[in-house]
């Protein structure tokens, strides 16, 4: 890749600002030297966490979206707070959402879910030897965890009864890490 196609603010406006996204306007030039206007969402990033019974079982979480209106099964995750390390982040949201803390913690990669409107970041963590040290939960929060083969979420996948971006793509690592 040679080519440079990078665009340069010119101007830049919030137009909203809320406890979890902030959405932006920006005047932007573009390598042809004429304007365009870009809309985007700033996001803090977030973690999602490869939670492993063994090495062919998954723990992951049911729970109602609703910007979506469903039901999801899903990896534990959550955003990162500020000046928080995303493994703490991790460590936190395991526990948070599942009761489960873990022995050994490997970090895999980066995600960027949403290129054409967001920043947002997804740290991908496999957490293994985990131990139940108790449901603290979350007020707002109604989560009931679920352990099922690596074999059986990628059959639901298959089926579209996961559909979930960031658990397809764990779920596809879980499977590759089990390959080894």
């Amino acid at each position: 890749m040679s080519s440079d196609f990078s665009e340069k603010p010119r101007s830049s406006r919030t137009v909203y600002a809320g406890k979890l996204l902030t959405v932006k306007e920006d005047v932007v030039e573009l390598p042809d030297g004429s304007n365009a206007t870009r809309e985007y969402i700033q996001h803090p990033g977030a973690v999602v966490i490869i939670p492993l019974i063994d090495d062919s079982t998954l723990l992951l979480e049911h729970q109602y979206r609703y910007a979506v209106r469903s039901h999801f099964l899903e990896l534990p995750a959550g955003k990162i707070e500020a000046d928080e390390p995303a493994e703490e982040t991790a460590r936190r949201e395991l526990l948070e959402e599942t009761g489960y803390v873990a022995r050994d913690w490997r970090f895999l990669t980066t995600l960027h879910p949403c290129v054409g409107y967001s920043d947002e970041r997804i740290e991908l963590f496999v957490a293994r030897g985990l131990t139940f040290a108790g449901h603290p939960g979350e007020d707002d929060e109604f989560i009931e965890t679920v352990t099922m083969s690596i074999d059986a979420a990628l059959a639901k996948i298959l089926v579209r009864e996961i559909t979930e971006m960031k658990t397809i793509l764990g779920v596809f690592w879980a499977d590759r890490l089990r390959r080894g």
